[in-house]
């Protein structure tokens, strides 16, 4: 750990040097939370969000066939600001939203998408769970608003529960290339908070396993798994899978950790 870190602190991170590898333009809530509880946060942003190959044609035309009854889910902030800008306009009378997450359910809403549905768990079987059945009076179609690349549980279980999903590229992440000096700054750090596996693997391609630093924050099982996948040990996964419960996950950790010192 970094030589400033001061035992008796009231900041938890105090003297923590914490990489965030999120794109640089949606980095701020993330740093924002670590910075306040004094960690020094070393920005190394792996990915860059762009449009889909099509560009966004696909997601247009998917948008376009809802009608009441059925639903249009979005998994991150990213999914929701795009089908917002794709759809144009209102979406029909009755047409429902679900949002993975209270920050994307918050960004739906200010876009101007009602959201219905908020799953307990802010991961994509949590949404499994909480989603109905179709509607045999009406709605049978679900668009799903998602990166390109992404995990198939949800369509494919949406699918074994009898709906018919349009599983459509919202946007992708693209590879965004670390400096040297950025490079070594990850190296020297105490810790990272990995926010998806797409940051895992990027971070894991820019400096190697080895140069990942031993305090390892996850936001979720997913992207918990991916480390492992990847060679990397989680030392605290969020129980909430928000930025703010990845954060407070990490609080918590360096609490624990401090608590038989501070106790002396």
């Amino acid at each position: 750990m970094s030589s400033a870190r001061q035992s008796h602190s009231p900041d938890p991170l105090a003297g923590l040097r914490i990489v965030v590898c999120r794109p640089r333009e949606q980095a701020r809530p993330l740093a924002d939370g670590l910075a306040a509880a004094g960690a020094q946060v070393v920005s190394a942003p792996v990915i860059a969000i762009t449009d889909p190959a099509d560009g966004g044609a696909g997601l247009q035309a998917a948008l376009g066939r809802l009608d009441s009854g059925d639903w249009l889910v979005v998994t991150s902030p990213n999914g929701a600001e795009r089908a917002a800008a794709a759809a144009g306009r209102p979406l029909p009378a009755g047409v429902n939203v679900a949002a993975i997450g209270p920050g994307t359910a918050a960004r739906a809403a200010a876009v101007g998408l009602t959201v219905r549905l908020v799953p307990d768990r802010s991961i994509a079987e949590g949404l499994v769970e909480a989603f109905p059945s179709p509607d045999r009076n009406g709605g049978s179609l679900v668009v799903l608003a998602r990166a390109a690349v992404a995990r198939p549980v949800l369509p494919d279980s949406l699918r074994d529960a009898g709906w018919e999903v349009l599983d459509v590229a919202a946007y992708r992440n693209v590879a965004a290339p670390l400096d040297d000096d950025q490079r070594r700054a990850v190296a020297a750090s105490d810790g990272v908070v990995f926010t998806s596996s797409s940051v895992v693997k990027r971070l894991v391609a820019e400096v190697g396993a080895d140069a990942v630093p031993p305090l390892v924050a996850s936001i979720g099982p997913a992207t918990s798994a991916t480390a492992a996948e990847h060679g990397l040990e989680v030392t605290v996964e969020a129980g909430e899978h928000t930025i703010d419960g990845v954060v407070a996950a990490l609080v918590g950790h360096a609490r624990s950790w401090l608590a038989p010192d501070s106790a002396g």
